[in-house]
């Protein structure tokens, strides 16, 4: 198992930023180098929606509802992912999680609540 940690999650007012970590502290760097990893985000009463991935050879993908708006972006050295999140909406509140797979193994994180104010 290769445990990941999430964290920067808070109350951001609509238009403000936050950026997200989400760390695997276990990962060797030639594990952590290899690993495709992505943000989801669940909304109550909603369905849990792919939010953004970069995969190993860091090719990105993006949710419609966030392009132009979020970046995520992968640091080796220090075992961490980033989303970037730049004009936040009340309709992007919710719990955000990590997900990483390697070698057909996948890991979620705990979640990190993000929350918009109008």
């Amino acid at each position: 198992q290769l445990p990941v940690v999430e964290s920067g999650g808070g109350l951001v007012q609509a238009g403000g930023s936050l950026r997200l970590s989400c760390k695997a502290p276990r990962a060797i760097l030639s594990t952590f180098v290899s690993m495709d990893m992505a943000w989801y985000r669940q909304a109550p009463g909603k369905d849990r929606e792919l939010v953004a991935l970069i995969t190993s050879d860091r090719n990105t993908n993006y949710a419609d509802s966030v392009k132009g708006r979020f970046t995520i972006s992968k640091d080796n050295v220090k075992r961490t992912a980033f989303l970037q999140m730049n004009g936040l909406k009340p309709e992007d509140t919710g719990v955000y999680y990590c997900k990483t797979v390697f070698q057909g193994q996948t890991n979620w994180g705990q979640g990190t609540q993000v929350t918009v104010s109008s």
